[in-house]
């Protein structure tokens, strides 16, 4: 683990490559010591149907979700959070600059319990 799921508005498309943010955002957690590099997940699913505001369909939005398990200490998690997020909003800073576009990111605790998990990929690395 993280997780990292990125929703964003279908009319990001034509002004944002959303390959490079799931990149920057893998980048930059992978340069965090509280997320385990082979853990680390990032994936884009595009809205194709949205409203913000007053309704006008240029506003756009993109969502980070971080999921992570239980068990780090609340600064480091606002911390790391906050790592991401600045990353993010200096990427999508020039778009920000022409048009409306809505940025938010929330991260939340997985019950360790509750979700068994196995996986290869560290004897691949």
């Amino acid at each position: 683990m993280p997780h990292f799921i990125v929703e964003y508005s279908g009319n990001l498309e034509d002004a944002l490559d959303i390959g490079a943010l799931c990149e920057v955002i893998r980048a930059t957690a992978a340069g965090i010591d509280t997320f385990p590099m082979p853990g680390i997940r990032v994936r884009a699913f595009r809205a194709d149907h949205w409203a913000i505001a007053d309704g006008d369909p240029k506003h756009g939005f993109i969502d980070i979700s971080i999921r992570l398990r239980a068990g780090r200490a609340p600064e480091v998690k606002r911390a790391a959070a906050n790592e991401i997020f600045e990353a993010v909003r200096a990427f999508v800073a020039p778009v920000m600059a022409q048009r409306s576009l809505a940025l938010s990111l929330e991260m939340r605790d997985i019950d360790p319990d509750l979700s068994p998990k196995t996986g290869s990929i560290r004897d691949h690395l």
